[in-house]
């Protein structure tokens, strides 16, 4: 007796499997790697105090992503990256600016000189997912 055996089927063309790879990449996070592009932050140091100021700088956002709920902050000091600087969450609503003194943290105090301080502020969704991330490094105190 013999069985037959169904035909193979074609092998689809590299070009076809290289639309559907990308297409894939795209639809599974491609989108917010784009939108982490534009989202961009500045600050600004006037009224911090010298030493362990506990209010936030006021922040500038630029490109903040749809679908954030909530802005998470958090500072370090890149030549002390031991030291716990902390930061804060707050609520989005489509505002661009974040008021001084919208969370507390510990405040720069390089204990000489300057020091190089790196804010991150990243963008969350309602289960706070992380849509985009922005950066900004300033010294403090500034010249």
């Amino acid at each position: 007796m013999r069985i037959k055996h169904a035909a193979k089927p074609a092998a689809a063309p590299r070009t076809l499997l290289s639309a559907m790879l990308v297409a894939i990449l795209l639809s599974s996070g491609g989108a917010s790697v784009a939108q982490t592009a534009s989202f961009s932050m500045d600050f600004s140091w006037s009224g911090t105090a010298a030493c362990f100021d506990p209010q936030s700088p006021p922040f500038s956002l630029m490109g903040v992503p749809a679908g954030t709920k909530q802005l998470k902050f958090a500072m370090r000091d890149l030549d002390a990256p031991n030291f716990q600087h902390g930061g804060g969450t707050v609520p989005y609503q489509g505002q661009n600016q974040i008021a001084r003194g919208a969370f507390s943290y510990r405040g720069p105090c390089p204990p000489q000189g300057q020091h190089r301080y790196q804010w991150t502020v990243e963008a969350q969704d309602v289960a706070g997912r992380t849509l985009a991330t922005a950066t900004v490094t300033k010294e403090f105190p500034p010249r």
